[in-house]
C-alpha cells in the first residue's frame, strides 16, 4: 500500500505500490515506527503466551510433579484456543505457545525435571542473540524484518526495505537492543536453570518475556522519537 504523499516518478507515474521506504515527507523514524506498530500484537496475545507457563508452574509447586503440571498447562491452552476461536483475530501467539508449551513438555516429562521445561526457551533465547548480533554485522538487521512484516506486500519484496540504507542503519541501531534483551534472559535464566529452581524460572520466564518485551520497545520508542533520519527513498526492484 503506498503512503500517502508518495512521489512520482519524471513521468508521473506512482512509485511501486507497497515499498517499504519512506516518502519524502517522512523520517524512516516514522516508517519504522508505523511498520511495527502494524506487526506487534496487542495485550491478549501477550496472555496467550504467558499463562501455560503460570499454569505449569503453579501446579508444580502445589502438586511437586511434572506430568500434572504439563497437563495443567496443555488444559488452559485448549481454552485459550476455544476462546480465540470466539473472540477471533491473529492465531500468531497462540500457535506459538502450543508449539513452545509441546517442547517444553517433552524435554520435562523426558528427564522427569520441571526444571528441564525451560531449557528449550533458554537455548532459543541464545540463539537469537547471536542471530540477532549477526544480522547487525551482515547488515540484515533483525528488526528490519520485523518492520517489514507490518508492510502488507511484505511477501511479494520481503528485502524491499534494505534499499535504503537510512532504514538499514536505524534497523541496526534498535536490534542491539534486541540483542541485549536476549542476552539478559540468558544471563538471568541459565544460572536458575543449573540450580534447579523451578519457581524462580518461572517468574523470571514471565518478567523477561512480554514485559521485557514492552520495555524494549519503549526503549526503541524512545530511540525513534529522537531520530531524524531523512529516507534515501531508494527505487525498489520488483
Amino acid at each position: 500500500m503506498t503512503a500517502p504523499g508518495t512521489p512520482t516518478g519524471s513521468e508521473g507515474s506512482a512509485a511501486p505500490e507497497g515499498h517499504l521506504v519512506a516518502s519524502a515527507q517522512e523520517t524512516v523514524e516514522q516508517v519504522i515506527r508505523r511498520r511495527i506498530s502494524d506487526a506487534l500484537g496487542g495485550w491478549y496475545g501477550s496472555l496467550e503466551t504467558a499463562l501455560p507457563t503460570v499454569a505449569f508452574v503453579a501446579t508444580w509447586l502445589i502438586t511437586d510433579a511434572v506430568r500434572p503440571a504439563v497437563i495443567a498447562a496443555a488444559g488452559l491452552l485448549v481454552v485459550l484456543t476455544v476462546v480465540r476461536g470466539f473472540v477471533g483475530g491473529s492465531w500468531r501467539f497462540i500457535g506459538s505457545a502450543v508449539f513452545a508449551t509441546a517442547i517444553a513438555a517433552f524435554f520435562a516429562l523426558r528427564s522427569g525435571e520441571a526444571q528441564d521445561a525451560f531449557l528449550p526457551g533458554i537455548v532459543v533465547s541464545g540463539a537469537y542473540g547471536v542471530a540477532a548480533l549477526v544480522s547487525i554485522l551482515a547488515r540484515w538487521p533483525l528488526v528490519g524484518f520485523i518492520v517489514a512484516v507490518g508492510d502488507p506486500d511484505f511477501a511479494e519484496r520481503p528485502t524491499a526495505w534494505r534499499r535504503d540504507a537510512g532504514l538499514v542503519a536505524v534497523c541496526s541501531r534498535l536490534t542491539w537492543v534486541l540483542v541485549g534483551l536476549f542476552a539478559l534472559r540468558v544471563a538471568v535464566m541459565l544460572p536458575l536453570y543449573l540450580a534447579g529452581e523451578v519457581a524462580w524460572l518461572g517468574v523470571t520466564k514471565i518478567a523477561l518475556s512480554w514485559p521485557a518485551y514492552l520495555v524494549a520497545v519503549l526503549i526503541m520508542g524512545a530511540m525513534l522519537a529522537t531520530g531524524r533520519t531523512p529516507s534515501e527513498n531508494a527505487a525498489v526492484d520488483r
